[in-house]
């Protein structure tokens, strides 16, 4: 049986593995889990042990098939409870991360299930990040980019925003700045800095770099006829 520990791991490692076709180092999984390169490295031999990983020295990490379905089914559970949170107990999307993060180990697979069944099988969470299925298949990132790779004068829906910062996602709930929302980019300064203006809200709304880059947006919205 794994410890709430090594799951966390795996799943770290899952979601910074969405992000590359490389392998993940030590010092990036340290960052994201907010803890030294010694202590990563010391898990990364437990891991390795129990063939969840598969490590290249120099080279970093990547998840054997095992650790990955570990990693889906954590996934699942954490977005499951995060959609269930916001949809039926009334919690705002800036809180259920922190919430669905102490839940997420200790749910039974029955549980899973009626709460999967109670949402109506939801494909993605209240942050626009796709859940896996019951039958752990890998999902699809939403297609798309940062809001920053657009052009000024580019209309966008937003498809997925990080969960991670519960300070950004407040910021961006209140200027909103949501999954399926219409953004206009007004601006883009050169020091990284996006003004846009979106669908739901009167006046633009300025987004430095570190915010706009939790932003995963659309395509350019197709013209009306």
């Amino acid at each position: 049986m794994l410890s709430d520990v090594m799951e966390d791991y795996l799943k770290a490692i899952y979601q910074l593995q969405r992000e590359t076709d490389d392998r993940i180092k030590t010092s990036e999984i340290a960052e994201e889990l907010d803890v030294t390169s010694p202590t990563v490295t010391s898990m990364l031999d437990k891991l390795e042990d129990r063939e969840l990983v598969d490590r290249e020295k120099y080279r970093g990490v990547t998840l054997t098939d095992e650790g990955e379905t570990v990693a889906l089914e954590i996934v699942r559970h954490h977005r499951l409870l995060e959609a269930y949170l916001t949809e039926h107990l009334d919690y705002d999307w800036s809180e259920v991360h922190a919430e669905a993060d102490r839940l997420e180990h200790h749910i039974s697979e029955d549980f899973e299930a009626r709460v999967a069944d109670a949402l109506g099988e939801p494909e993605v969470d209240p942050h626009g990040s796709p859940i896996p299925s019951a039958d752990l298949e890998p999902p699809t990132r939403p297609e798309g980019k940062s809001i920053a790779e657009f052009e000024e004068g580019t209309v966008v829906t937003v498809a997925e925003v990080a969960d991670r910062d519960p300070e950004v996602l407040s910021y961006l709930a209140e200027h909103g700045v949501e999954p399926g929302v219409e953004l206009e980019i007004i601006e883009i300064a050169p020091f990284g800095m996006v003004t846009a203006r979106s669908s739901e809200a009167d006046d633009p709304v300025s987004l430095p770099e570190s915010v706009a880059s939790h932003v995963w947006v659309a395509a350019p919205a197709e013209p009306e006829a």
